[in-house]
């Protein structure tokens, strides 16, 4: 039986989460058609372009995705310091970038008619926007407002109703710094994975081909969350490895995967060394994330995976 959500995600334990959302229609998400050829590959730009503006709105920075033909990929940051940051008037102003919200809550917004508003109508603004900042750093909330979008706008262009994703989505703590990586690989290396990528930079509608895109045109990251600038000096909120360092750990993982298989690993001793992460553990989490692990995901629960005949 599914686990509550709430026993899955927690915060005290890891801030870092991979979700996936899988259709259930014959067109799949984005694919072609076989039996119509009518193709879908629009809709990669939908998720895109809508994960991202959530990334934006959200206290939540995104570590990776990747949008395929009957799924999508993402890894989470949630930034629970960011929201406990914000004025009440900025959590309703992110919120109402996504909904209408209560007529006294845009009346707080209107500096016209704040004034106006009653002592009670206050309090529910207040109320109201407490509740708004736990949304707006909650896993749960933000794949909500992602995967309903999109099944509404589907439905809307299919002209019908009924469910588009297969359920809800499936999510995984990344429990250490090695299983975040790995997992960032697992999602950048997917359209590779499924071949209709050559290259990790050359696959449409990823994080990695996204970062390269802003990078060579001297564009902020934000809300795709930013790697460290040097290996010496880690800042808060930004992913403890530098950029390219992290590509060239992707070039290796797949190229050594590619040319010797399970033997090709030896040659990642070098660059895993400062995650505290086998070469074995490392595959296992890099190419087998979703197949041998459940909700939880680190070194440890990789050595033991391992173990198992």
């Amino acid at each position: 039986m599914p686990q509550p959500r709430k026993h899955l995600v927690c915060l005290s334990d890891t801030p870092f989460y991979h979700c996936i959302s899988r259709c259930v229609r014959r067109a799949y998400l984005c694919g072609k058609d076989k039996l119509t050829g009518r193709s879908y590959e629009h809709r990669r730009k939908w998720v895109e372009n809508r994960l991202l503006l959530l990334g934006q709105v959200f206290a939540v920075d995104i570590c990776a995705y990747a949008v395929m033909h009957n799924h999508t990929h993402v890894v989470l940051h949630i930034n629970e310091k960011q929201a406990s940051s914000w004025t009440d008037e900025e959590v309703l102003v992110r919120w109402h970038r996504l909904h209408k919200g209560m007529i006294c809550c845009q009346k707080y917004l209107n500096n016209k008619e704040r004034n106006s508003l009653s002592d009670a109508e206050l309090d529910t603004v207040s109320r109201m926007a407490k509740v708004y900042r736990k949304r707006l750093c909650d896993v749960s909330w933000f794949m909500r407002l992602l995967n309903e979008f999109i099944a509404r706008k589907a439905n809307q262009e299919d002209d019908c109703t009924g469910r588009f994703w297969e359920g809800r989505f499936k999510s995984q703590a990344l429990l250490d710094e090695a299983a975040l990586f790995a997992c960032m690989a697992y999602v950048d290396l997917n359209p590779v994975r499924a071949g209709i990528a050559s290259s990790p930079a050359s696959a449409d509608f990823t994080s990695l081909k996204k970062r390269i895109l802003l990078s060579r045109q001297g564009k902020p990251l934000k809300p795709l969350m930013p790697f460290s600038q040097s290996n010496l000096n880690r800042q808060e909120n930004t992913l403890n490895i530098t950029f390219s360092d992290y590509i060239e750990l992707i070039k290796s993982t797949l190229e050594a995967k590619r040319r010797s298989g399970n033997n090709g690993f030896s040659e990642l001793h070098s660059q895993l060394s400062g995650f505290d992460v086998n070469v074995e553990s490392w595959q296992c989490m890099s190419f087998e994330i979703e197949k041998r692990f459940g909700a939880k995901v680190s070194v440890e629960i990789a050595n033991r995976r391992l173990t198992v005949v």
